[in-house]
Formats: structure tokens, C-alpha cells, sequence
């Protein structure tokens, strides 16, 4: 037996679970909130064209607007300044858009600790349990985030400052520029923490990750179903021509 023939017999007998990563697009989901100086993200709608009426008897579809980086989407490394001459979401690789997975769960500390950042030793403390990352893989955040709904409560603001989980400047430096990943995944709505507006540099996970030609994955959902180790990633971007980022389905493989 071939070994795709193998894969959709596991897939169809059970021995492989698909598990959806990807948030539900609608006008309610959430969206980035830069500083108000700087240009705002879109939310997504939806504008319906006819639904088997007079504007079209026999057929239903519509038109949408959203931002690039709107819902469980996909950075490309053109996103930011440090990566502006690398490739736009066009231009990455398929072979990208399938690869192995890591999942370094820090619910714990995010319950105690909304703003907690993710630090080098945390990750190396992961490696000596799990042993070493994954070649062109990706680092999938696990920080529980997802369980919030709406704008107020996936951008937290204390003190009229968002909070929430990522990584420090120095662990987005190291895994970026150090380690064989490809990318690193999050559950909040952008790959950076909540203050690091303030970090140096700006907003490092995007300066540091786009930089070296690597990618980003946002607003991920059911982090929890997935192993530490062993989970297939499968993220396929809309081929924006000069894009920037897409919208994106991601699905999970993981053996059963």
C-alpha cells in the first residue's frame, strides 16, 4: 500500500483525526486594535449578491470585505518592515502549507497571569521533555485565549492597556533566528503579546519571525486537542498576489 493510500485509509477508518484550528469568520469576529495613530484592520462582511430571487432565480452567494490579517490568518514575511524584500503570500512555498507541529502549552501561567510572556527557558525546558523542534515546523502557543469571545475579551484591556500572552523579545529573537521552525501559532489575534507595542523591538515575534523569511499564524482554536508532539499542520493562505497575510482554514492531523 502507497503511502497516501495509507493516509486516507487511516483518515477514513479513524486512526487519523482532522481537528479544525480555525476560528468562525463572521462580522463578530475578533480583530486587531493598533494605536490609534495607525491604520486599522477591517472587519470582516459579508454583502449578499442574490439568493434565489429576482437578483438570481436559481442561485445564492455573495460579496466580502476583510483585512488580510482578520481572524485565524497567515503572516507572510513581506508583512513587516524587517522582511519587506522577502515573499508575499503568494510567493511561500507550498511545501510550507504542510508540516509537523509543537504545541507548548502554557494555560496555567495565563490564568494566573493574562500579560505572561513566553521566555527562552520555557521552551528549552519543552525540548528536554519532547526533544528537539521539528525542521519547518511550527510552534503552536497554547495559552487557553481562545476560550474568550468577542473584541473586549480577546484584547483584555487593563488599564486601558491590552493584555494578553506571548512571547518576550528575547525568546521571539532566539526561536526566529535560532531554531530549525518554520513558524510560530497563536490563539490571541496577533502573534505578539498584548504590550509589545512597548517591547524593543516593536512588536518583536513580527520583526523578529518576518525578518528571517519565516511566517505567523494567529487566532488559532482547539490547541487542546492536539499532542505536544506528532500533530501535522496543514495552513493553505489565499494566493493574494503582493499580499501581505490571508485568511486561512487550518486543520490539524493527528494520529488516534
Amino acid at each position: 500500500m502507497s503511502v497516501l493510500t495509507q493516509l486516507v485509509t487511516d483518515l477514513r477508518e479513524g486512526r487519523i483525526e482532522v481537528v479544525d484550528l480555525t476560528a468562525p469568520l463572521s462580522s463578530e469576529t475578533p480583530i486587531l486594535e493598533l494605536p490609534e495613530i495607525f491604520g486599522q484592520t477591517a472587519r470582516f462582511e459579508l454583502e449578499e449578491i442574490s439568493r434565489y430571487d429576482d437578483r438570481g432565480p436559481a442561485w445564492y452567494w455573495n460579496n466580502f470585505r476583510t483585512g488580510e490579517h482578520t481572524g485565524t490568518h497567515f503572516d507572510a514575511p513581506n508583512h513587516w518592515a524587517s522582511g519587506r524584500d522577502l515573499a508575499d503570500i503568494s510567493a511561500v512555498p507550498v511545501s510550507s502549507f504542510v508540516a509537523p507541529a509543537v504545541v507548548l502549552d502554557v494555560t496555567a501561567d495565563v490564568a494566573a497571569d493574562p500579560n505572561f510572556l513566553i521566555e527562552r527557558h520555557h521552551v528549552e525546558a519543552f525540548m528536554a521533555e519532547h526533544g528537539p523542534l521539528p525542521a519547518g515546523g511550527w510552534l503552536l502557543c497554547r495559552t487557553g485565549w481562545s476560550a474568550r469571545a468577542g473584541q473586549a475579551d480577546m484584547i483584555n484591556r487593563i488599564d486601558g492597556e491590552p493584555a494578553s500572552p506571548g512571547l518576550s523579545a528575547e525568546c521571539a529573537q532566539w526561536v526566529a533566528q535560532e531554531t530549525p521552525l518554520q513558524g510560530l501559532g497563536v490563539e490571541t489575534v496577533g502573534t505578539d503579546a498584548g504590550a509589545a507595542a512597548g517591547f524593543d523591538p516593536l512588536f518583536p515575534c513580527h520583526d523578529h519571525f518576518m525578518g528571517a523569511g519565516k511566517y505567523g499564524l494567529a487566532q488559532l482554536q482547539n490547541l487542546d486537542r492536539l499532542p505536544p508532539t506528532g500533530a501535522v499542520v496543514l495552513a493553505s493562505p489565499l494566493r493574494i498576489v503582493s499580499g501581505s497575510g490571508s485568511p486561512v482554514r487550518v486543520l490539524a492531523l493527528v494520529e488516534r
